[in-house]
């Protein structure tokens, strides 16, 4: 009796097999969807999609502003107590120097009104942590970069051994051809680049701190941005400051007319003149030419002159809160024209 009952379980267990084949090939059935609702359910999707992206970017962009404006707090308290660390050094300054105070320009380049620098502008003159500064920031943006792991040795080789009166290096089977080592024609690179190349490098907070303000501090000196091969006129004050007006700007014929009327618009025409074509690679990967550095246009925040300066050649615009060293120093060479608005001169007190 009890076989019967297995043959009877065996039966059960293929009824329900055939059962459930059965259900898995009926097709899901169909909606009839006309080519409108189809394009209409496409357009949504479409809708949707874009709305993500925006959010995303917005999102991107907040990020972004709230480093910016944590990395200035942080940095405030450092900057002030360096500040007061240095004031012992600033006896050694003349105290004429110490109180000195600069014009104040206008659009048409004349000496508007006056005002003294604030204390940022008197830290020592560092040139060894601007370096060391700047060096780190470059360091920083490199990429990574090596050959494939295969690159040059994708053949089939083989070796003779001695005894052939012929070179022992590798060669394509059944060919004469050597391949794949070093010393031969498309073969592997001896020692290459490693992608696991860490290049890097960390400076301390002081240290930088005391970087951008010594980078800063030379912006003052006039022997210190001629040797660096600026042009400008004798009798302008260093740095040069502007009204706020010239912030609202937005076309680049104004700029350059405000800059020829303070007499700084030769140092845009030694940029352009020295512009040349890169010598090496480079001319094969999207930089051709190479621009000198010219002017550094320091505003409050951001502003239609930013857009509008920025196409003369060499001059770079910043805002007083991104300002760095790399940008007051240019390959690690202090002393670079810099023109501020009087405002921005304000923001820099803090």
């Amino acid at each position: 009796m009890r076989w019967m009952a297995d043959e009877k379980n065996i039966e059960k267990k293929e009824e329900n097999m055939v059962e459930a084949k059965t259900e898995e090939k009926t097709p899901p059935a169909k909606l009839d969807i006309s080519p409108e609702e189809k394009a209409r359910i496409k357009a949504e999707k479409v809708k949707m999609v874009k709305k993500k992206m925006e959010v995303l970017k917005a999102k991107k962009v907040k990020k972004a502003v709230k480093k910016v404006k944590t990395e200035e707090k942080e940095l405030k308290p450092v900057l002030s107590g360096l500040v007061k660390d240095l004031l012992p050094n600033w006896t050694d300054l003349n105290a004429k120097e110490a109180a000195s105070e600069i014009n104040i320009y206008s659009m048409e380049g004349k000496a508007k009104d006056k005002m003294t620098l604030p204390a940022t502008f008197f830290v020592v003159f560092r040139p060894d942590l601007i370096r060391k500064d700047v060096t780190a920031a470059r360091a920083n943006r490199r990429q990574v970069y090596g050959p494939n792991e295969r690159a040059g040795q994708k053949h089939s080789v083989e070796t003779w051994g001695k005894g052939h009166g012929v070179a022992r290096c590798q060669r394509i089977k059944g060919q004469r051809t050597g391949a794949q080592s070093p010393c031969n024609v498309g073969g592997r690179r001896a020692h290459p680049p490693n992608t696991d190349t860490v290049w890097s490098k960390k400076v301390n907070k002081k240290e930088r701190v005391l970087a951008k303000l010594s980078a800063l501090s030379a912006t003052k000196e006039r022997d210190v941005v001629t040797a660096r091969g600026h042009k400008f006129k004798e009798k302008i004050t260093l740095p040069v400051v502007v009204e706020d007006g010239f912030k609202d700007i937005n076309e680049t014929a104004e700029v350059a007319r405000v800059l020829e009327n303070l007499g700084v618009i030769e140092d845009v025409e030694r940029a352009r003149n020295g512009t040349h074509i890169r010598a090496g690679r480079g001319k094969m990967r999207g930089r051709k030419y190479k621009t000198p550095k010219s002017i550094l246009v320091v505003v409050d925040e951001d502003a239609p002159v930013i857009f509008a300066a920025r196409n003369l050649p060499g001059v770079d615009v910043t805002t007083a809160a991104c300002l760095s060293t790399e940008m007051l120093a240019p390959g690690g060479d202090p002393g670079r024209l810099t023109i501020f608005t009087k405002s921005a001169i304000k923001r820099l007190e803090g």
